[in-house]
């Protein structure tokens, strides 16, 4: 499990985030990026969460599920992810009680969200993504 996290890891920082270059990263990019990273990426149905303004798209990275929100433009994305709390339990004036450990990232037009432990996931969405925001 571990050799199969930093293979996806060196992969992914070879494959780099070509795509959205100019600050306008969406779902399409990021799917993009990650299989030519590697990773098997289905898309799935929609997914709604009352605290994000859009409708989400859940993503299948390598059999784990991941929900992406995408938003309009940069500023409206922005206004959504500075009401996540720093630990992803207080969204806005929500309490989240969470399965497992929730993960926040935000790029360009993008809230991403996964909430699990999976070390491959966590570094493939870091590597096209950045630091997380929030939880983890």
């Amino acid at each position: 499990m571990v050799r199969r996290a930093m293979l996806l890891s060196v992969a992914f920082l070879l494959a780099g985030c070509s795509a959205g270059a100019g600050g306008d990263y969406r779902t399409a990019d990021l799917v993009a990026d990650l299989e030519a990273g590697g990773a098997t990426v289905q898309e799935g149905g929609e997914v709604e969460q009352a605290f994000f303004s859009p409708v989400g798209r859940l993503l299948s990275i390598d059999g784990v599920d991941v929900q992406v929100f995408e938003y309009p433009d940069a500023a409206a994305r922005q206004a959504d992810s500075d009401q996540i709390g720093p630990d992803g339990s207080e969204i806005g004036t929500t309490m989240v009680t969470w399965v497992d450990e929730p993960h926040f990232w935000a790029k360009d037009r993008l809230i991403v969200l996964y909430v699990g432990q999976d070390a491959a996931t966590i570094a493939a969405l870091g590597s096209m993504l950045g630091e997380p925001i929030a939880g983890g």
